[in-house]
Protein backbone atom coordinates (compact mmCIF):
# COMPACT_ATOMS: atom_id res chain seq x y z
CA UNK A 1 0.00 0.00 0.00
CA UNK A 2 1.45 3.47 -1.39
CA UNK A 3 2.17 6.10 1.71
CA UNK A 4 -0.46 9.20 2.16
CA UNK A 5 0.50 11.61 -0.05
CA UNK A 6 1.87 14.58 1.84
CA UNK A 7 0.81 18.48 0.99
CA UNK A 8 4.04 20.23 0.46
CA UNK A 9 5.10 23.30 2.19
CA UNK A 10 6.13 26.43 0.34
CA UNK A 11 7.09 29.68 1.86
CA UNK A 12 5.35 31.76 -0.34
CA UNK A 13 4.19 32.09 -3.87
CA UNK A 14 6.52 33.74 -6.51
CA UNK A 15 6.38 37.08 -7.53
CA UNK A 16 5.06 36.30 -11.10
CA UNK A 17 2.42 34.07 -12.41
CA UNK A 18 4.90 32.75 -15.20
CA UNK A 19 7.04 34.04 -18.25
CA UNK A 20 7.18 33.91 -21.53
CA UNK A 21 9.34 33.95 -24.76
CA UNK A 22 10.02 37.59 -26.00
CA UNK A 23 8.53 38.89 -28.66
CA UNK A 24 5.76 36.56 -29.26
CA UNK A 25 2.30 37.10 -28.24
CA UNK A 26 1.02 34.69 -25.65
CA UNK A 27 -2.57 33.71 -28.24
CA UNK A 28 0.40 32.00 -30.05
CA UNK A 29 2.44 30.02 -27.65
CA UNK A 30 1.73 26.58 -25.98
CA UNK A 31 2.55 26.63 -22.38
CA UNK A 32 3.86 24.04 -19.80
CA UNK A 33 2.54 24.04 -16.43
CA UNK A 34 5.19 24.52 -13.48
CA UNK A 35 3.46 23.63 -10.06
CA UNK A 36 3.74 25.85 -7.15
CA UNK A 37 5.98 23.01 -5.09
CA UNK A 38 8.38 22.56 -8.41
CA UNK A 39 9.09 25.88 -8.42
CA UNK A 40 9.81 26.16 -4.53
CA UNK A 41 12.32 23.44 -4.89
CA UNK A 42 13.77 25.20 -7.72
CA UNK A 43 13.96 28.34 -5.29
CA UNK A 44 15.56 26.24 -2.40
CA UNK A 45 18.34 23.94 -4.72
CA UNK A 46 19.58 26.84 -6.83
CA UNK A 47 18.65 30.11 -5.36
CA UNK A 48 18.83 29.46 -1.46
CA UNK A 49 21.57 27.15 -2.45
CA UNK A 50 20.59 24.34 -0.22
CA UNK A 51 21.46 20.57 0.24
CA UNK A 52 18.62 18.29 -1.14
CA UNK A 53 18.45 17.21 2.29
CA UNK A 54 18.33 21.16 3.77
CA UNK A 55 15.40 21.64 1.48
CA UNK A 56 13.09 18.52 1.82
CA UNK A 57 12.95 19.30 5.38
CA UNK A 58 11.83 22.83 4.70
CA UNK A 59 9.68 21.29 2.44
CA UNK A 60 8.01 18.73 4.60
CA UNK A 61 8.78 15.67 2.16
CA UNK A 62 11.51 12.85 2.02
CA UNK A 63 14.64 14.21 0.05
CA UNK A 64 13.70 11.62 -2.81
CA UNK A 65 10.41 13.17 -3.51
CA UNK A 66 12.31 16.59 -3.17
CA UNK A 67 14.49 15.02 -5.92
CA UNK A 68 11.97 13.92 -8.02
CA UNK A 69 10.22 17.38 -8.08
CA UNK A 70 13.84 19.59 -8.56
CA UNK A 71 14.12 16.85 -11.37
CA UNK A 72 11.15 17.78 -12.70
CA UNK A 73 11.01 21.12 -12.85
CA UNK A 74 14.29 21.38 -14.89
CA UNK A 75 13.17 19.27 -17.47
CA UNK A 76 10.04 21.72 -18.08
CA UNK A 77 12.03 24.59 -17.97
CA UNK A 78 14.55 23.16 -20.17
CA UNK A 79 11.89 22.43 -22.43
CA UNK A 80 10.11 25.88 -22.33
CA UNK A 81 13.38 27.37 -23.57
CA UNK A 82 14.37 24.48 -26.11
CA UNK A 83 10.99 24.25 -27.91
CA UNK A 84 9.81 28.47 -26.74
CA UNK A 85 6.81 27.39 -25.18
CA UNK A 86 5.53 29.62 -22.10
CA UNK A 87 5.97 29.08 -18.80
CA UNK A 88 2.68 29.21 -15.93
CA UNK A 89 3.30 28.88 -12.14
CA UNK A 90 -0.02 27.65 -11.18
CA UNK A 91 -1.15 24.58 -9.30
CA UNK A 92 0.06 21.17 -7.01
CA UNK A 93 -0.29 19.88 -3.50
CA UNK A 94 1.11 22.31 -1.25
CA UNK A 95 0.35 24.00 1.95
CA UNK A 96 1.94 27.89 2.74
CA UNK A 97 3.59 29.11 5.86
CA UNK A 98 0.87 31.00 6.12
Amino acid sequence: MPNRKRHRRITGFPIMEGYKPFGIPMCELEAINLLFEEYEALRLADYEDLKHEEAAVKMNISRPTFTRLYDKARKKIAQAFVEGKAIIIQGGTYVTDD
